[in-house]
């Protein structure tokens, strides 16, 4: 993993970390700038794939996918579909949609089904509902899991 992605990947975990372990008198939701309540960070993982990092892997995809850091995503599509599309046309659609949709938009409400190493995920993209997710194909290979909706 080149720093970047190390750099991403840490962000990542980090804002994980601070969204399950803070706590707030407040019960009403946060709010953005416009006044909006912001959907808070959820995931449903099975218990035995709890330390899978699938929740991490959704989150660094999405976030490298809008900002249009065709390396990082590339590097995480799945074997299979790294067959399907050259590096080349991967970014030039990266770029396209970090153009049309900007890069501040994370992965949110996260729900998994997981068997061995496929998971069909379902989750929302904050400020992006038309590409909500449900039942998108991942795929563990080796220790990480690997976007698989090629």
């Amino acid at each position: 993993m080149d720093s970047r992605t190390t750099a991403i990947a840490l962000t990542a975990a980090a804002l994980l970390a601070l969204t399950a372990c803070s706590s707030s008198d407040d019960d009403a939701a946060p709010a953005s700038d416009s006044g909006t309540p912001v959907a808070e960070p959820t995931v449903s993982v099975p218990a035995e794939h709890e330390n899978d990092d699938l929740q991490a892997a959704i989150a660094v995809y999405t976030a490298s996918y809008f900002s249009g850091d065709a390396d990082t995503a590339y590097g995480m599509l799945s074997k299979r579909c790294q067959g399907t599309t050259t590096p080349a046309d991967y970014k030039a659609v990266l770029a396209e949609a970090a153009a049309d949709y900007g890069p501040d938009h994370q992965a949110t409400d996260v729900h998994a089904k997981v068997s061995g190493t496929r998971a069909q995920v379902s989750y929302k993209v904050s400020g992006l509902p038309k590409f909500d997710q449900q039942g998108q194909p991942w795929a563990l290979e080796g220790d990480a899991w690997r976007y698989d909706a090629c």
